[in-house]
């Protein structure tokens, strides 16, 4: 996949998959519970023990599949580098970074960088960024997209942090192109109970195509 192909599919899927756990055996059989539920974008954040091997295991196990790995939590360009070589297809910060921005731009990666004022806006539309990360969602709430929206309609959003079914089609409404979603749609991973996680997966697919039919 492109960069355009890759987008295009965040836009179109409505949902990526943040992955968090203890342990890379954890975060590997998560991500096979979300894909059985039908879930297409897998974000691997650098928090995980062994990230950047189980983007390198996962990227390989999908090769040819539909199945997208990311990188998220990535503060530094050193370890943007790591995730793009090890198979990463977009890159996922808290914050923005020039430098991971640049890195991306020339490699022809997706970034999505944590905004959560006008002029991060500003500063990650100069740079090029084609989508940015609302970053902390429970914090802003759905009325910061169309805050944001009003003076900046050219800027697209994906809100992570404080996403649930409950909530999914208000900040669909308010104008997310997507949505992150990570304890919410994990949750049973502790118990190890992965039947639940794909269970919850289907759920939170089925809401994104109902929200996008009456957004």
């Amino acid at each position: 996949m492109n960069k355009w192909e890759v987008l295009e599919t965040i836009m179109q899927e409505g949902i990526i998959a943040v992955i968090r756990s203890e342990t890379k055996e954890k975060a590997i059989k998560v991500a096979e519970a979300l894909k059985k539920g039908g879930i297409k974008m897998l974000e691997i954040t650098m928090t995980v023990p062994g990230s950047i091997d189980i983007i390198k295991e996962l990227s390989e196990k999908y090769k040819g599949q539909d199945i997208v790995i990311g990188a998220g939590t990535v503060l530094d360009r050193e370890t943007t580098r790591l995730c793009i070589l090890s198979g990463a297809r977009f890159i996922v910060s808290p914050h923005i970074d020039i430098e991971i921005i640049k890195l991306c731009n020339i490699y022809k990666i997706p970034v999505i960088p944590g905004i959560s004022s006008v002029k991060d806006i500003i500063k990650a539309l100069e740079y090029g960024v084609d989508i940015m990360k609302l970053f902390p969602g429970e914090i802003m709430g759905p009325q910061a997209i169309k805050a944001f929206k009003g003076p900046i309609p050219q800027a697209d959003f994906i809100p992570t942090g404080g996403v649930n079914l409950n909530n999914l089609k208000d900040w669909i409404k308010a104008g997310a192109v997507a949505v992150g979603v990570g304890s919410n749609l994990t949750k049973g991973q502790e118990e190890e109970n992965y039947e639940l996680i794909e269970k919850t997966a289907k759920e939170y697919v089925n809401e994104v195509k109902r929200a996008k039919k009456i957004k």
